[in-house]
């Protein structure tokens, strides 16, 4: 008959032991591999470049140099052209108002030659002036109402008083220099002096 394995016996002492301890189970290799590397990992070292990466990173940043470069260009020209465009708008629009005022002149310059009378000159300067209202008026420029009209400071710039009974108070009395508005838009304002009633303050 074959012989019996022996049968190994613990004592009472070493059994309880082990029932008080689980068991602890060592990792693979293969675990320890994997565990090792992602700490590497998490750690945040640097992993090598290879030239073919390095090259591809070099020709995408110069791609990026050469379109930035690309758009500052870009970008430069369309200011210019801005800016010509806003000129010539500019010449256009002045061009227009002096070529209105250019047969004024011509009368000027008439008067400023002849040999005419006083009133003659007198005669021909308001013809002048009228003339100048016409463009204004094709420009849609209009004079501020002063004398006889109410007092408005966002039209008149009072200079001072006078005193008179044949025009209500607070009313214009003497226009120093006319105002003028484009449309709607104060141009400059009328230089005036305000008309003092002592009768209509005293009712």
């Amino acid at each position: 008959m074959p012989e019996q394995e022996p049968e190994l016996t613990l004592s009472k002492e070493a059994s309880a032991a082990l029932a008080g301890h689980s068991v602890i189970e060592m990792p693979a290799p293969e675990a320890n591999q994997a565990a090792s590397q992602k700490t590497g990992e998490e750690a945040g070292e640097a992993q090598p470049v290879t030239r073919e990466q390095f090259d591809q990173l070099k020709a995408e940043r110069d791609q990026l140099l050469d379109r930035l470069a690309r758009l500052q260009a870009e970008f430069e020209n369309a200011r210019k052209r801005s800016e010509r465009g806003r000129a010539a708008d500019r010449d256009y629009a002045v061009g227009s108002v002096v070529e209105k005022f250019l047969p004024v002149m011509d009368h000027f310059e008439l008067a400023l030659k002849s040999d005419s009378t006083a009133e003659q000159l007198r005669s021909g300067v308001e013809i002048i002036v009228k003339q100048m209202e016409d463009v204004l008026r094709q420009l849609n420029v209009t004079a501020i109402p002063a004398v006889g009209a109410e007092f408005d400071p966002h039209h008149h710039e009072a200079l001072g008083t006078v005193e008179r009974q044949d025009l209500p108070d607070q009313h214009v009395a003497e226009e120093i220099r006319r105002g003028y508005k484009l449309r709607d838009r104060l141009l400059r304002p009328a230089l005036v002096r305000i008309n003092s009633n002592p009768k209509q303050k005293s009712e």
